[in-house]
């Protein structure tokens, strides 16, 4: 049997009337905005069986059974998943196209035992003695249990009772380990993944349960712990709950961007639908195009903390690179959306969300909050921060507004702008998957990699480095990378290249310098680099200026020049050394 096509499954569960269609094998009676009847499935007497139209599924409140209108032809009907597919395209009357390879998908066993593990999970969240302390939690957040297992939450024991209980269902430990569910230890033997943790089922697309996160309960790290990637789950492709949210986006023509599993759980039940949340990482390219297939504005309701800005802002280019529209909005101190919610409702949050602003207007208001336009240093400087989202902003009408808009608050002219964008093309985030691995030899010794150094002596000196420094002062993409991760906290995000180098910083230590001097010396180098740069576009703007603007161009190339040179006097040396290549420049 030929694939069915990702969008065409989406037109079809679209256009699919889920009341219409479960209306068939059982007698509906409508409740409120959703729909009663006794349950079909373990044929009950009482009307605990709702279909819930807004969202497109069913849920039964005694047998727990749940899922989608093609869910639902599977159960009812014994059919496989195409099958089901066809049967609802066929009422709905739309056309599946054929197309290859043909035969079952290989990976047809990865989503079978994924479901069979979430559905175990939630029995265990529902049933188990030793799950108290998740229900115990769950009401802890003011969260009842009835309300939670419709939407899949699980609980994964500390024992090894998945494996026997997969093991009963005709489960192999090879498709457990393959799909992410188990590990294996360096003597061989194969442990659950997930461990004493309170779960939430990843979606994708299509619905299926393809991965989960774990939330600890007590003491241990990582306090979230996701499924790995495998065939069937590539956590930077996809964002929780859009299997969910993303008709409530179509409708709203908007999506709500937020953090966690938590602040998406609360915001869903209040009738705020159109939220989503990436999974435990920065938002990626993958995740932002995600959202502009779905909706045309995203909102980013982020904490507002530091942290919680540095990732606003990060999540605010990747969008802006997909031309979508942007609005960042402000939560008030100490809350986040979860508790905020909780606390005020969806009418307590409607505000907020009204009065969100344009990312690079938030920033400007940070910055000048902060008086970094009362200097000319600080306008520099925050000039730097600023020049990233400008870079970001695809739609070229946006750009235009966002140089006008910078060029005012710095004092600076708008073409000055325009031709350092030029000068400094947008950076790549990340190394590409067919990049060269790179070696600990190949790890550069400079500036950057004193910084690190000192944010790995302490919280203090974390605190130091990164008032005076952001992520565009990096150049070398992983020390970029372990930057972003230091600084929200959050280093078990890292992988690949970037992962390798934390490991290899952790390993090292200042040696005989001490970490003012190396402070000061990593910060004027850095200093210097930026005027360098600067010099280096006043050139370029010198070879077009008309000739009355070149004798002041040239006076302000003589300023940064002395200024970086005051700074560190063999600068010229070092600098032409570095770009011939000579070793530890």
């Amino acid at each position: 049997m030929s694939l069915i096509p990702d969008d065409v499954i989406e037109q079809v569960r679209d256009a699919a009337d889920i009341v219409g269609i479960i209306g068939e094998h059982v007698e509906l009676k409508r409740t409120g905005a959703d729909y009663r009847a006794p349950c079909p499935f373990h044929g009950g007497t009482h009307r605990n069986f709702a279909v819930i139209p807004r969202k497109g599924m069913y849920y039964c409140f005694v047998c727990h059974e749940g899922g989608d209108v093609f869910t639902f032809f599977m159960k009812k009907l014994g059919m496989d998943y195409p099958t089901a597919v066809r049967e609802v395209a066929r009422r709905v009357g739309i056309t599946i196209p054929e197309r290859g390879p043909t035969g079952p998908d290989p990976r047809e066993p990865l989503y079978e035992a994924v479901a069979a593990a979430a559905d175990w999970f939630a029995r265990q969240l529902r049933d188990s003695p030793e799950a108290q302390v998740a229900r115990d939690y769950l009401a802890s957040r003011h969260l009842e249990l009835e309300v939670v297992l419709p939407l899949g939450l699980g609980y994964a024991p500390r024992s090894n009772a998945l494996l026997d209980a997969m093991k009963g269902l005709g489960v192999r430990d090879a498709v457990l380990l393959e799909a992410g569910l188990l590990v294996k230890r360096e003597d061989g033997t194969l442990l659950p993944r997930l461990r004493g943790r309170l779960l939430f089922p990843i979606h994708d697309l299509r619905a299926r349960v393809v991965a989960f996160g774990g939330r600890i309960l007590g003491e241990g790290e990582p306090k979230y712990l996701n499924s790995p990637d495998s065939p069937v789950f590539h956590k930077g492709k996809l964002l929780y709950n859009l299997h969910v949210a993303k008709h409530a986006m179509r409708k709203a023509e908007r999506a709500i961007l937020v953090e966690g599993y938590f602040d998406v759980l609360r915001l869903s039940l209040a009738g705020i639908e159109e939220v989503v949340a990436p999974l435990g990482t920065a938002l990626t390219p993958e995740q932002a195009q995600l959202l502009q297939r779905h909706a045309p504005h995203v909102t980013l309701l982020y904490d507002s903390d530091d942290a919680g800005l540095r990732a606003t802002f990060r999540a605010s280019d990747e969008l802006l690179r997909q031309g979508l529209r942007v609005s960042v909005a402000t939560l008030p101190p100490g809350e986040d959306p979860d508790t905020l919610v909780q606390k005020r409702g969806a009418a307590g949050l409607e505000p907020i969300l009204k009065d969100a602003v344009d990312p690079l207007e938030r920033k400007i208001q940070i910055l000048d909050r902060k008086a970094f336009f009362s200097s000319l240093p600080g306008r520099r400087r925050a000039l730097d921060r600023l020049l990233p989202t400008i870079r970001a902003a695809k739609d070229p009408v946006t750009r235009d507004l966002y140089l006008a808009r910078v060029a005012e608050a710095a004092g600076v002219r708008a073409g000055t702008l325009e031709n350092e964008l030029v000068a400094l093309p947008a950076r790549p985030l990340a190394l590409g998957p067919s990049a060269p691995t790179a070696g600990p030899q190949e790890f550069p010794s400079n500036a950057e990699k004193a910084l690190l150094l000192l944010m790995l002596v302490s919280d203090e000196w974390k605190s130091r480095v990164l008032a005076v420094v952001d992520a565009e002062n990096f150049v070398f993409s992983p020390y970029r990378a372990v930057f972003e991760a230091l600084a929200d906290g959050r280093p078990d995000v890292l992988d690949g290249v970037s992962a390798r180098v934390l490991e290899s910083l952790q390993g090292e230590t200042l040696g005989d310098r001490s970490a003012d001097e190396t402070f000061e010396k990593a910060i004027d180098w850095i200093d210097g680099d930026r005027k360098t740069r600067e010099i280096t576009r006043i050139k370029r703007e010198m070879t077009v200026a008309p000739e009355g603007d070149k004798a002041r161009l040239l006076g302000e190339i003589k300023t940064l020049a002395a200024e970086r040179n005051a700074i560190r006097p063999t600068w010229g040396v070092v600098e032409t050394a570095r770009r011939r290549g000579a070793p530890g420049t």
